[in-house]
């Protein structure tokens, strides 16, 4: 069931309000709504589909200081192989299908680029009409993408936030607002991650790591795997490790510096545009979730970004430099790592400028 997580009050049976009518609270599941038994294969939750997930897991390994100390094997789930080139599309499928299933025609949404990409993508195959906000300084190829899929590109100018006040008065007249951040519906699909790891693996990861912004495929990964934990596939849940831009890092300062932590979180100008998220509305689940794995986060500077991005590519994984701040991170974390170590690499280097 999804409540408001302020008044708890249940989501309405008609209309799409992307928070709650009575309180302006946010809306969430009391109860995550996936079985997640024996069967960690059977994980095609929603009927509207372009092929998502199913994303390889590949092995490498990672030397955090070299010469110093010896390598962690990795394992790379590569997200950027799915449809529209990011981990987005296992959201998409289950947020637009339930905006399908309410009889939507129309639709909103607001986005640096992958999220609005994957969404006009899904869209379009349920026949919805997007429009998508999206901050002026988008990636070209990632406009691009969105306006290939016939959805309306509405620039903002300013920084990520603009757009989403925009969009966020745009859905007050009226619209339908599809956020990827303010609706839950979009986490049991991000939660299918962590079955397809479990199965991929043969059983349960050590370590979870992947960069995180709104942070809905964090969450999800820890709703699937608490799920997969409780029904008994797994023995234990990994640790949790969310990957921030040092220039916009609100996770990162929450989990380090508590509540006061954000009065110093900026929304500086970041080469990895896809975590750059001043407010992250479900941060404190995301703290809370990340903090009881015994995991935690890391804040990456910028010029550690680009040399990150290049190692990758010279292990033959070309992501974008949202992606990439995994890297740098790896070092960072490496005495807190337990192995086996997944690192979700998200977004691909295709759709970026630099």
């Amino acid at each position: 069931m999804i409540l408001c997580t302020n008044c708890h009050r249940p989501y309405p049976e008609t209309g799409i309000p992307y928070k709650c009518p009575a309180c302006g609270g946010l809306f969430d599941y009391d109860s995550f709504p996936i079985s997640l038994d024996a069967s960690p294969s059977d994980r095609h939750i929603s009927p509207l589909t372009l092929g998502e997930g199913n994303t390889p897991l590949v092995w490498s390994d990672f030397t955090p200081i070299p010469g110093q100390r010896s390598s962690v094997k990795i394992a790379f789930k590569c997200e950027y192989q799915n449809p529209t080139g990011s981990f987005k599309d296992r959201g998409s499928a289950t947020l637009v299908e339930f905006l399908r299933s309410r009889g939507v025609t129309e639709a909103i949404e607001d986005s640096s680029g992958n999220a609005g990409a994957s969404f006009a993508a899904y869209a379009a195959r349920a026949g919805i009409k997007a429009t998508v906000y999206v901050p002026e300084s988008a990636s070209g190829p990632k406009r691009r993408q969105i306006e290939a899929y016939g959805a309306e590109i509405i620039a903002v100018t300013g920084p990520r936030s603009n757009a989403a006040d925009a969009v966020r008065r745009a859905a007050d007249k009226g619209a339908v607002y599809a956020s990827h951040a303010y609706l839950p519906f979009n986490l049991p699909g991000y939660a299918t991650i962590a079955s397809e790891i479990v199965e991929q693996l043969g059983g349960a990861p050590g370590s979870f790591i992947c960069p995180a912004g709104q942070g809905g495929l964090l969450l999800g990964a820890a709703r699937g795997f608490a799920a997969l934990h409780a029904a008994g596939v797994i023995p234990h849940t990994p640790k949790l490790f969310g990957v921030q831009a040092l220039a916009c890092a609100p996770l990162w300062a929450l989990a380090k510096y508590g509540p006061a932590g954000l009065g110093f979180a900026a929304e500086g100008p970041t080469l990895a545009e896809g975590v750059r998220v001043r407010l992250p509305l479900r941060g404190d689940a995301i703290v809370r979730a990340v903090e009881a794995s015994g995991g935690a986060f890391a804040a990456v500077a910028e010029e550690d970004i680009l040399p990150g991005r290049d190692a990758l590519a010279r292990q033959g994984f070309y992501v974008e430099a949202t992606s990439a701040i995994v890297w740098n991170a790896l070092a960072q974390l490496a005495n807190q790592l337990v192995e086996p170590v997944v690192v979700v690499l998200t977004g691909s280097g295709l759709k970026s400028n630099q």
